[in-house]
């Protein structure tokens, strides 16, 4: 297959994430029950409130800076955890994009998200759980991987720390495009891996505790910055 086609998958991820509203009556009904307006903002703490906009996991690198954020806020600044905050979007469809990252371990094993986006342990075994939910040490490869650093060791401490239960802990709302949520139910169905409808509705029982769904994720994005929450591209 020639490099055309992923930016061809780009395209067309995108034509089926705009036509995901309209398509699928009975899921943006169920999705806007799941999200009424965007009272997601209201749950990113603080004076200081930072808007991390990732589209890609990149091996938990861009977790990484959210704690670096955080922890320098706390360290330098002296700024306890209720002065700052946090906000960190999940969307796309493509291997290595950031979507997966909402899931529970059910939803990995089933679908083989960690082949999918090529997430691999120390043995090099692709990952069956969400690694980044409550990552270990042993985990700190990928950080290695997504930062392009070596040696491991400098990670080992970090890898806990930035899980996305960590980071909750610390003030951070992960956020999840419902175009985005829409499309990749689609993408999966087209790999055989069942019917759209059902997939779509197993995908929202199975988001991890405290994700929550947008309507899109462009627009949150502006919200957020019109609601004063800073954003800072990954």
């Amino acid at each position: 297959m020639s490099n055309s086609s992923t930016p061809r998958r780009a395209f067309l991820g995108g034509a089926i994430a705009a036509a995901g509203v309209a398509a699928l009556p009975a899921c943006a009904r169920a999705a806007k029950d799941q999200m009424p307006s965007d009272a997601w903002m209201d749950e990113v703490p603080g004076e200081h409130r930072c808007l991390f906009d990732f589209n890609q996991h990149k091996n938990g690198a861009t977790l990484l800076h959210i704690l670096n954020y955080l922890n320098t806020y706390s360290t330098a600044y002296d700024k306890s955890s209720g002065e700052v905050g946090a906000a960190a979007t999940l969307y796309g469809i493509n291997p290595g994009s950031s979507i997966a990252l909402g899931f529970d371990d059910e939803i990995w094993e089933k679908y083989e998200l960690g082949a999918y986006h090529q997430l691999l342990d120390a043995d090099g075994q692709a990952y069956t759980r969400n690694v980044f939910w409550q990552p270990e040490s042993s985990d700190a490869h990928l950080l290695a991987l997504g930062t392009g650093i070596e040696p491991i060791a400098p990670f080992l401490g970090a890898m806990p720390a930035l899980g996305i239960q960590s980071l909750q802990g610390m003030g951070t709302k992960f956020i999840m495009c419902n175009n985005a949520l829409n499309a990749w139910s689609f993408e999966l169905a087209s790999r055989g891996k069942g019917n759209q409808e059902g997939i779509n509705a197993e995908l929202r029982n199975h988001l991890l505790p405290g994700v929550s769904i947008v309507p899109a994720m462009v627009i949150a994005i502006e919200l957020a910055q019109e609601a004063g929450i800073r954003y800072n591209k990954q």
